[in-house]
């Protein structure tokens, strides 16, 4: 057994050493002490657990015979599960496999490591993963690399982004906020292009938020008929939402995102580690979406995200990774919106008119926040939800600190009309996407917008 064991080392040596791959090990691979330290320092490892009933019913019909297992099958190996249960405790990354199908374990598989291929808008890989770490990626890009970000994200990671990156790419800083996320500024960024002499081989680098990356994609987009961009969004927000899906585009005095493209980034390489220099007051308002995504299909979620704010700042990884599948999953399904997509307009069929009409005093998080509230009672009088469903949506945002009710002194009026101009509408109705109960929404055409606002309190 130790030579097996020695042969077994040398193989995982020669294979970690080669190019990115999936690696199926035995469950005793990893009781050598330098085995798992050599797959632990060089990837991520999950423990795929079975309980005793699921592997006797397996190896009974395995025509592949385990001479180790002869004999009494059902004692041997509880008495392996006893002896390495201990060992299959340490692994703090597991996924019970019983009862369930392939392609669903393959699924909840890219979710923990956070690693996904998109197809169905362009092929391009959203990765969550420490930009430091990952220098072969940047062998790949094309040259006369051009980083777009904004005054605040400068200051704390452009230099960094540069080093890490290991070109001598340069930049452009374009002021922070919403309110600049307008022509004028695209305009800047396209000349900015022409100026430092970016041709169709280059690549546009958006470090930033959801501001940043619609607007360097946008102009990207437009540039020479298209050019190569990569996300690195800095935001919790642009990082399970903004920075997935190919949406690009810019604000009109009229309303947000009303000229845009759909045009995906080569790469989105989402970065947790980048959430700690975060102002607290954006982290919070990024959990508004990561609410949302937990009551669009992922129940779990929502129920972690009811534990308030300690409990994401300590799982901020878990957060992003659990958040940005809901929306992969959507988006692939549906990529230009033309049905279960909308879904993920959940509160932002108010919450963008309530942060219009607030002259953007309202973060777009809390924006969306009190958007979700408001449509949630809705669908509760209209027969879609539940008695009582708001009120739980609600108790979950207010754990995370976020508003839920319409600030005294927004005239409802000017909602509604800044909502007749949202791009979701038709010639008759706005769609709405309303929550019918955690994990599931429904879509459905409103005519009579006074009647979403109008809860009678």
């Amino acid at each position: 057994m130790s030579k097996v064991r020695e042969w077994e080392s040398a193989a995982l040596r020669q294979i970690i050493s080669g190019k990115e791959s999936v690696v199926a090990l035995g469950g005793g691979a990893l009781l050598r002490e330098e085995n798992r330290a050599l797959v632990e320092d060089s990837g991520t490892v999950i423990l795929l657990a079975a309980n005793l009933e699921t592997l006797v019913d397996r190896l009974q019909h395995d025509t592949n015979q385990r001479p180790l297992l002869a004999g009494d099958l059902r004692s041997k190996l509880a008495s392996y599960l006893g002896d390495r249960a201990e060992h299959y405790a340490s692994f703090p990354l597991k996924i019970q496999v019983d009862g369930r199908p392939p392609e669903q374990l393959a699924y909840q598989v890219q979710v923990m490591v956070g690693r996904h291929h998109l197809s169905a808008m362009g092929e391009y890989d959203v990765l969550v993963a420490q930009i430091a770490r990952e220098a072969s990626l940047w062998d790949n890009l094309r040259c006369g690399n051009f980083v777009v970000t904004d005054e605040n994200v400068a200051k704390i990671h452009l230099d960094k982004i540069k080093q890490a990156i290991g070109q001598d790419a340069k930049a452009v800083i374009i002021p922070a906020g919403e309110d600049h996320k307008n022509l004028e500024t695209v305009s800047r960024l396209w000349k900015s292009f022409l100026e430092i002499g970016l041709d169709r081989k280059s690549t546009v680098i958006a470090l930033g938020g959801g501001v940043v990356g619609d607007m360097a994609g946008f102009a990207a987009a437009t540039y020479m008929r298209g050019i190569d961009w990569i996300a690195m969004p800095t935001t919790l927000l642009s990082m399970v939402d903004a920075s997935i899906g190919g949406k690009t585009g810019f604000d009109l005095p009229e309303g947000k995102n009303l000229i845009g493209a759909f045009y995906p980034p080569k790469m989105v390489l989402a970065d947790p580690s980048l959430l700690k220099t975060l102002p607290e007051c954006e982290l919070i308002s990024g959990m508004a979406e990561v609410v949302k995504h937990g009551i669009i299909s992922d129940p779990e979620l929502f129920e972690l995200c009811s534990r308030g704010m300690d409990w994401v700042k300590a799982n901020l990884e878990e957060t992003v990774k659990r958040a940005m599948a809901v929306k992969i999953k959507v988006i692939e399904e549906d990529p230009y919106e033309k049905g279960i997509r909308a879904a993920l307009n959940l509160g932002h069929t108010v919450g963008h008119a309530v942060e219009l009409v607030s002259k953007f005093e309202l973060r777009h998080g809390e924006a969306i926040s009190i958007g979700t509230v408001v449509e949630a009672r809705y669908a509760e009088r209209i027969g879609i939800a539940d008695k009582g469903l708001a009120d739980r949506i609600a108790e979950t945002l207010i754990a995370l600190e976020l508003p839920t009710q319409i600030p005294d002194g927004v005239p409802h009026g000017e909602i509604i009309r800044a909502m007749r101009v949202d791009k979701k509408k038709n010639a008759k109705a706005i769609r709405f996407a309303l929550p019918a109960e955690i994990g599931r929404v429904e879509l459905v055409e409103v005519s009579d917008l006074e009647s979403v606002l109008d809860d009678g309190r």
